[in-house]
């Protein structure tokens, strides 16, 4: 189900058995019961093509390979999202300690934590779950956009 919330965003309304449907055994695992992939093992940790990555739940534009680095830690990791109006930050006081969980505005689906010790220029470290991205790489729009002015 969609619906818009007060600013006009779409909203992603799904029951579990919609989201298992929708996503794989992982995907499910870390996007709807906040899971963690195991580090140096999502697809994402260490990819370095040239495009952007999407909410695999929702489709939401969420950050841009111009704002990914290696940060050693086995995560995909980036500087600064690409909508921040496409997160939301929630305070996560599981496992004993206060960390700041990120997750998609639109659907909920949780992607990972923000950490203060990123580099240059926002000093954060956006430590996201692989298994919550789908990424979408420059060349296909650029194709898309050639052949459409062809027509």
């Amino acid at each position: 189900m969609r619906a818009k919330n007060e600013r006009g965003i779409k909203i992603i309304s799904k029951n579990n058995e919609e989201w298992k449907q929708q996503l794989t055994k992982e995907q499910y695992e870390v996007c709807r019961l906040k899971g963690t992939e195991y580090p140096f093992t999502g697809k994402y940790w260490n990819y370095k093509e040239d495009g952007t990555y999407h909410c695999v739940c929702c489709d939401s534009e969420l950050f841009g390979s111009e704002t990914k680095f290696d940060s050693g830690t086995g995560w995909p990791s980036f500087w600064a999202p690409a909508k921040i109006q496409n997160l939301k930050f929630v305070l996560d006081k599981s496992h004993g300690i206060g960390r700041i969980e990120v997750q998609c505005k639109n659907c909920g689906a949780h992607l990972g934590h923000v950490f203060d010790d990123g580099p240059h220029p926002t000093k954060k470290r956006y430590c996201i779950n692989s298994a919550s991205l789908k990424f979408e790489g420059r060349t296909h729009v650029e194709e898309m956009h050639d052949n459409n002015d062809r027509s």
